[in-house]
């Protein structure tokens, strides 16, 4: 079978590439003395942010040209081998760094399949509200097995522990299964279920997890312990001014903050461009989301709809936690910022999901034709 591939949304390609440009620059400028202070090269983690982003950049172009039939097809074996790999992070493969288990190691190659999890649940609960949409208002056939799913991914990444990508999961999760058409009063009662249970976690792993939780309300008050990090995030971003001190001049990056490059990179960001640094960037990743939206929304099949409201709303929810825990507004997460924090497994996942989003952008009237045939099929 043949498609004639129409044209892809070209602004939402220029915004990825010049967030990606400007990830590099300030991966190099973030990490510049924390190398030299390891004995490695002042390049080291832009070289390979370098290689990261090349790799992203070819993945994303060619997955662009993948109709999104392909995943809908896909979708529950790529959803069970997500599931198979966060159970191997419990067996001998499993790579612990900092009393945490995120990565599957094979030699040198690490892999977190807690970043695979977030691609795969986006798939399949596309095609789940896609094949079973006239049972998407109903208890038994429309909630309970996409809940129940979200509850088995939730605790498999809960256990490693990662709370973050578990909350980012569920949020995600959730956010289509609203735009799906899921009752309201569902919803509602899944948002409440869900509250309780994290609170119940929080009150089982004892008051140091409530302090964390609720100590970003007042970081300075244990600032050379649990807060560290947020507070010189936070001197970082006042530092800035309006203007910044600019790009190369950052205090903090020199051994104060703590691998800066990677989920706190926003606060060398607001040092070194100041303020205006700071709105231009959001308003790169408000343009970036608001181009998801678009061509969410001018999707040709109801499959497409759902997945790039996936796509959308996993980075809404991402650049939302990261920027608002740097800014002390929400408790200490470690989410990656996408496309600018230091990250071999995040760059190939939000590039791939940018992938999706330009394949989805395609307007071809046979191809809609045909996408429609497979999907009624």
């Amino acid at each position: 079978m043949r498609f004639r591939l129409g044209k892809i949304d070209i602004p939402l390609l220029v915004i990825v590439a010049v967030l990606m440009v400007f990830g590099l620059v300030m991966v190099f400028s973030a990490s510049y003395y924390s190398t030299i202070a390891k004995d490695l090269s002042p390049y080291y983690y832009l070289q390979r942010a370098a290689t990261w982003a090349g790799v992203g950049a070819v993945l994303m172009i060619a997955i662009s040209f993948v109709p999104t039939v392909v995943y809908k097809r896909l979708a529950p074996y790529v959803m069970a081998l997500s599931l198979l790999l966060l159970l191997l992070l419990f067996t001998p493969l499993g790579v612990s760094v900092g009393g945490a288990t995120r990565w599957i190691g094979v030699g040198e190659l690490t892999f977190m399949p807690g970043e695979f999890a977030k691609l795969a649940v986006i798939l399949f609960v596309a095609w789940y509200y896609t094949k079973y949409a006239k049972y998407t208002k109903t208890l038994l056939r429309g909630v309970a097995p996409v809940l129940l799913l979200t509850v088995v991914v939730f605790f498999l990444i809960y256990k490693e522990p990662n709370l973050s990508t578990a909350m980012i999961v569920v949020l995600t999760i959730l956010a289509m299964m609203f735009l799906a058409g899921v009752r309201v009063v569902y919803f509602v009662l899944m948002i409440a279920a869900g509250a309780a249970g994290v609170w119940y976690l929080i009150q089982a792993g004892g008051g140091e997890h409530l302090a964390r939780i609720t100590g970003f309300l007042d970081p300075f008050s244990d600032a050379q312990g649990e807060f560290y990090q947020t507070v010189q995030g936070l001197l970082a971003l006042g530092s800035g001014g309006l203007t910044g001190v600019g790009l190369g001049n950052s205090v903090e990056k020199a051994l104060w903050l703590p691998e800066a490059q990677n989920d706190f990179i926003f606060a060398i960001i607001g040092e070194e461009t100041g303020f205006i640094g700071c709105i231009l960037l959001l308003i790169a990743f408000l343009l970036l989301i608001w181009r998801c939206m678009l061509i969410s929304m001018r999707a040709q099949t109801r499959y497409d709809m759902l997945l790039g409201s996936g796509v959308t709303a996993i980075m809404a929810i991402q650049v939302v936690l990261n920027i608002g825990v740097v800014t002390s507004i929400l408790p200490p997460t470690g989410v990656i910022l996408p496309f600018i924090s230091y990250g071999g497994n995040a760059i190939l996942l939000f590039t791939f999901l940018m992938g999706i989003m330009l394949s989805i952008s395609r307007k071809d009237p046979d191809l809609a034709q045909k996408a429609e045939r497979l999907e009624a099929a």
